[in-house]
């Protein structure tokens, strides 16, 4: 099992729609660790920390749209 810890930051309309809670819903369901945080350019940054192919399933949630 290897741990990795990955940043994304997350463009659109991602500020005021609930994205931010949906993502640490999602987090936690993998059992994940990390924050995720509004940026002053609109944009949302996701920290997640925790087994790789759980980051990588948390990624795959990101990149469809949440």
């Amino acid at each position: 099992m290897t741990m990795i810890c990955t940043a994304a930051w997350v463009h659109g309309q991602v500020q005021g729609v609930g994205f931010r809670y949906a993502t640490q819903h999602q987090a936690k369901l993998q059992g994940l660790s990390g924050y995720v945080r509004n940026q002053d350019d609109g944009s949302v940054e996701v920290v997640a920390c925790g087994e790789s192919a759980k980051v990588e399933k948390l990624l795959d949630w990101l990149r469809q749209g949440g």
